[in-house]
């Protein structure tokens, strides 16, 4: 199947949520305009921002308002990164909520869970042992 993988999560307030993932990914939104702001992921797929308005006007009352859902955990954006503890600080720093530090999980990795500003879960992992030391290691 070609083609690039799309990813979009309903945000509150698309600048907020564009600021936060711009510090949490340490990288610069391939398209930021009304209604959409887009990161490249790693592994080539795309994250999208869209505001919740935006999607609530797109399709009406086909669709439960996702502004009712805010407080739980609508998605979850787990990405296998090189560095996971330093995306997962970059992540705290920028205001996320920490869920559960940096340490070694049953299916093989090592993994960080926080919740951005929206109340999305995301996850920094690597596949192998973090080479990194530092406090983030002292859980695992």
């Amino acid at each position: 199947m070609p083609g690039t993988a799309h990813f979009i999560l309903y945000v509150a307030e698309q600048r907020r949520s564009a600021a936060f993932y711009a510090a949490a990914l340490a990288a610069v939104p391939r398209l930021d305009v009304p209604g959409m702001t887009e990161f490249l992921l790693p592994g080539g797929a795309v994250l999208g921002l869209m505001p919740e308005a935006a999607i609530e006007r797109l399709l009406g009352p086909a669709l439960a308002k996702p502004s009712s859902a805010r407080g739980a955990p609508r998605a979850e954006l787990y990405l296998l990164v090189p560095e996971p503890a330093h995306f997962h600080a970059r992540a705290l720093a920028a205001g996320a909520k920490e869920l559960s530090p940096l340490m070694q999980r049953s299916w093989g990795h090592r993994a960080a869970y926080s919740l951005d500003p929206d109340g999305h879960v995301l996850a920094f992992a690597s596949e192998g042992p973090e080479r990194q030391e530092g406090p983030a290691n002292a859980a695992g």
